[in-house]
């Protein structure tokens, strides 16, 4: 290697490669441009159709499209399904070709900016306030959310108003139409906005994937989407009662349930449902009773189904994409949820941390920003928990490692399940043959590419059990930089606070003694604040045992069946069961509606239902039948390979969270630890940005909520400041917050 090698991250260089890649890597770039472009080109018309819907032109260009293609045996329902919901699944179609092109090697082509900028995704616009940290991008999405529903509601107005003066309707009536028609475009806007609202809450969706948003960040734009969706679905109802309350007739149009035209008492139903999980995932209570607020939202069966029978299956159809990949990615939840995993090794940390070592087949991919739902059966068969993951990938291709903090009743009835598992004294370490923990995993999902490698500079900033995945990701850094894999990080900050000092032997899983080399190619530095330690323990450097389990294991690694696997089964269980809705469609109105003339609104939406859900379990279980076949041929091909067990409970034992003090002696030259101080990132910020110089630096947090808000404040105040040889700094959260 030369002598300039060592300052220059590992990126494949294009001059070294030979000229048949470059030339299939211009065909697979020219074919991925040219999906993003047609799938750009799809959403725009989508969006921009939605937007312009409640004014005349929409109105008239729906009108248009409805004329031209109603008289097919789908009739008028197939026309709307056609404008509002077949474009997002026909950009899910493209985004599985795009998915299957990329391939696994998204990151190796990715080329470090020679000019640091900002970027709209990672720039903090809004850091306080019910929204929290708001990005640039997130901000320009809140603004063109809220334009239309100001224009929506003014167009409607507006056409409303026309519509009573065209047919003369008499003055003292005038006032109860108005109330009428404006419940009755709410209600349509409300529509509209439930098109986008279960988008978001698909873990594993092909949408998600394309655009990089992993899970853990969309929630929070169905948490947005669900207020505003509510909001407008009470508006709806509330118009009517007032104008039936007025009337005389509010309980008899309470309970109206029309065989033609709207049937009042499901929407009724339909709404308290909604009220029901808007009330419960309000923060207040959503932070105190989150089993209450677990536990209502699963109404939202109650509130879809009698949606459709409200309003029958053509009006149903607008919203009904995002709700048919909602039904798919549930059942495929349900699917992999099935499997019980064996959980390799079980430990109880000093600190009141417990590590789980889960069991996962080599064709199960995530990387360091991932994390995982988990279910203990012996703690309850009902609630499921995200944990990031604090293994990388290249630590083992058999299993999965994730750091659980005791903080509430099932993470301290899990540690006492683990202490409780053995009659001897939990610091003699010997293995259970006859208890284990019955787990089972849904996930993985995050990130679709790795973004902790795109950075040459990183930030990583954590509170408490938040170094979880920053473990991870460190350790990723350290197998890349040994294994000669690509990889950006050259410099990397650590700011870690924490309570106590009994948590620091978390970080004796950075083990850089693996890669002789990685003090040469990459500056760590970590800063531990212990907020609530004036000074060192008397028990400070002492070895703190681990009570570790080895727990019996039976062959049954975590299940594949998820959406962010395999690319080409996960996009099989997408289309085929969409054109098997279609299908199931056709025949339902060739064999039943159309011969028996079926004109029943509620029925014909309740047969809708009935045909997503069939399309889902019939369609979508042959090809989870098919993947899991192909799941145990793979499995059987890397049976040899899976003999190696013994070198993955070894890489458990060496890679996890162990107590050697090598290891912490090892990074005493780069870690410094403040007693009773907590980090003043004003100070951290402006020494990196005067030390690195004017380059682009990657700061992620994990942490609370004040953590994160802190973060974003000094980012934004210092790009904002910030002077022209300056860093920039990029705003990365990686916290699950529900």
């Amino acid at each position: 290697m030369g002598a300039n090698s060592l300052n220059k991250p590992l990126l494949l260089s294009d001059e070294v490669e030979p000229d048949y890649v470059k030339n299939s890597y211009f065909l697979v770039s020219s074919v991925k441009w040219a999906l993003k472009i047609v799938m750009w080109v799809i959403f725009i018309a989508w969006v921009g159709l939605i937007f312009l819907y409640p004014g005349e032109i929409g109105s008239y260009l729906v009108e248009k499209i409805n004329n031209a293609t109603s008289g097919s045996v789908f009739g008028i329902t197939g026309s709307l399904f056609l404008v509002f919901s077949a474009p997002i699944l026909l950009i899910a179609f493209l985004a599985v070709a795009h998915l299957i092109i990329s391939g696994e090697h998204v990151f190796e082509k990715k080329k470090t900016s020679k000019s640091p900028g900002f970027r709209l995704w990672t720039f903090p616009v809004l850091v306080d306030g019910p929204f929290g940290v708001v990005s640039a991008a997130e901000f320009i999405g809140i603004i063109l959310f809220v334009v239309f529903i100001i224009w929506a509601v003014y167009a409607y107005t507006m056409r409303n108003i026309s519509l009573l003066t065209k047919f003369e309707i008499p003055s003292t009536e005038t006032g109860l139409a108005m109330l009428e028609l404006t419940g009755l475009r709410f209600g349509m806007i409300g529509l509209l906005c439930l098109a986008f609202l279960f988008l978001p809450v698909s873990r594993g969706s092909v949408l998600l994937r394309l655009i990089d948003i992993p899970f853990e960040h969309a929630t929070k734009y169905h948490v947005w989407l669900g207020h505003l969706t509510m909001v407008v679905f009470t508006l709806h109802g509330l118009f009517y009662v007032i104008a039936w309350a007025i009337e005389g007739t509010l309980i008899k149009e309470l309970l109206e349930w029309k065989n033609i035209g709207i049937a009042n008492l499901p929407g009724v139903i339909s709404l308290v449902a909604g009220l029901f999980m808007w009330v419960t995932s309000l923060h207040p209570v959503r932070k105190d009773y989150f089993e209450l607020f677990f536990y209502t939202h699963q109404l939202y069966v109650v509130f879809v189904v009698f949606l459709a029978l409200h309003v029958g299956e053509f009006v149903f159809s607008i919203a009904a994409g995002g709700i048919f990949i909602f039904m798919l990615d549930r059942f495929l939840r349900f699917c992999q949820s099935r499997r019980t995993v064996d959980v390799l090794s079980a430990k109880c940390l000093p600190c009141g941390t417990v590590e789980l070592v889960l069991s996962k087949p080599q064709s199960l991919r995530y990387n360091a920003l991932s994390f995982i739902f988990l279910q203990v059966r012996e703690l309850s068969w009902l609630q499921w928990h995200p944990f990031s993951v604090s293994s990388s990938p290249l630590d083992g291709k058999y299993h999965i490692a994730i750091l659980i903090k005791v903080l509430g009743k099932w993470t301290a009835r899990l540690r006492d399940n683990i202490l409780n598992m053995s009659e001897t004294e939990p610091e003699n370490l010997q293995p259970l043959l006859t208890k284990t923990i019955t787990a089972s995993v849904e996930g993985p999902y995050g990130h679709e590419s790795p973004y902790h490698l795109m950075y040459e500079n990183l930030v990583l900033v954590a509170g408490g059990i938040g170094i979880s995945p920053f473990l991870a990701i460190l350790s990723d850094i350290i197998n890349r930089v040994r294994e000669g894999k690509p990889c950006l990080p050259r410099r990397i900050l650590v700011v870690w606070a924490v309570k106590m000092s009994d948590e620091l032997p978390l970080l004796s899983t950075i083990n850089t003694e693996a890669c002789p080399l990685f003090s040469d190619k990459v500056n760590l530095e970590i800063n531990i604040y212990v907020t609530r330690e004036s000074a060192p323990s008397l028990e400070e450097g002492k070895v703190h045992v681990a009570s570790r389990f080895a727990c019996p294991v039976s062959g049954c690694p975590m299940s594949v069946l998820v959406g962010t696997g395999n690319n080409v089964w996960s996009g099989l269980y997408l289309i085929i069961p969409t054109l098997g809705f279609v299908v199931l469609m056709a025949l339902l109105r060739i064999f039943y509606i159309n011969p028996y003339q079926v004109s029943t609104w509620w029925y014909q939406g309740l047969l809708f239902i009935a045909c997503m859900v069939g399309s889902v379990i019939i369609f979508g279980g042959l090809v989870i039948g098919l993947w899991n076949l192909w799941d145990k041929k793979v499995s059987a091909k890397d049976e040899n390979e899976k003999n190696n067990r013994t070198e993955v409970e070894s890489a458990q034992s060496n890679g996890t969270v162990t107590d050697k003090d090598s290891t912490r002696h090892n990074l005493e030259n780069s870690t410094i630890i403040n007693y009773g101080s907590r980090p003043d990132f004003k100070e951290i910020f402006g020494s990196v940005s005067r030390k690195w110089g004017h380059v682009d630096v990657g700061v992620i947090v994990c942490g609370p909520p004040t953590l994160q808000s802190s973060v974003a404040k000094e980012i934004r105040s210092h790009n904002l400041r910030r002077q022209r040889h300056h860093a920039i700094f990029h705003f990365n959260s990686h916290s699950f917050d529900l």
